[in-house]
């Protein structure tokens, strides 16, 4: 979903149609290279360049070479936020401005850091909902209980996803009471038709484990942090 949304919205939002794509050379990264070619394939598009590099290295030149062959105007990039930051600086540093897009996989709050003020523009989809965003009674929720747990920890998606997991965990729980054991737990909530989780639903089915098909977008702002939008028009470009 995560890599579908992505190309959906660089055509909808930026009539962008030249991708490239960078991914890691091992089983994760080849199957996000499958998504996003998958989501290109069915609009009658493909890669215009592919920059594949080792996992755990930092070894991205020649993946950046081969990416800039192609001169796409945007890149999605699945992989670990140390290399992937590593080859968004060196484009930065050869004046090379590409719209630079990352699955929630890569580690956002360290993918900013890494980049410091070079990080503006950089999007990265989500699979759960602001967690700054107390408005929404899932988000709210788990802000109260984020700061009953510890006072100083700052909200973010990882923990989050964490809470939103937790939460399903009891739902399982609770409906198989005392007798609970594996067959129980996996039923009460693949039987279900939905759950909801303050307004926040999970529905899961026959080979659906993934329980949402939501996808939220951000991208990093001027002071590092990350911020929701709506549309990619407007905020793609770095200053």
């Amino acid at each position: 979903q995560e890599t579908e949304e992505m190309v959906d919205r660089l055509i909808r939002d930026l009539d962008i149609t030249s991708l490239g794509i960078m991914y890691q050379d091992d089983s994760y990264g080849r199957a996000g290279y499958a998504g996003v070619a998958a989501a290109l394939d069915r609009r009658g598009l493909g890669p215009s360049s592919i920059g594949i590099y080792p996992r755990n290295t930092t070894a991205v030149k020649t993946a950046l070479l081969d990416l800039r062959e192609g001169n796409p105007e945007a890149v999605v990039q699945i992989g670990a936020y140390e290399p992937v930051a590593e080859l968004i600086l060196w484009a930065r540093e050869v004046d090379w401005e590409p719209v630079f897009l990352n699955v929630s996989f890569v580690g956002s709050n360290a993918l900013a850091r890494a980049l410091g003020f070079r990080g503006v523009g950089v999007f990265v989809t989500q699979v759960v909902p602001f967690p700054w965003d107390d408005a929404l009674p899932v988000v709210a929720a788990y802000q109260r209980a984020l700061k009953a747990h510890d006072p100083e920890a700052e909200p973010g998606f990882v923990s989050l996803e964490g809470y939103i997991a937790g939460r399903l965990a009891i739902i399982g729980l609770e409906r198989c009471g005392a007798e609970v054991d594996r067959s129980c737990f996996l039923d009460s909530i693949l039987g279900a038709e939905e759950l909801d989780i303050d307004g926040f639903p999970l529905s899961f089915g026959e080979d659906d484990n993934q329980g949402s098909d939501a996808v939220f977008m951000t991208v990093i702002g001027f002071d590092g942090r990350y911020y929701q939008v709506k549309t990619l028009r407007g905020v793609a470009t770095p200053e």
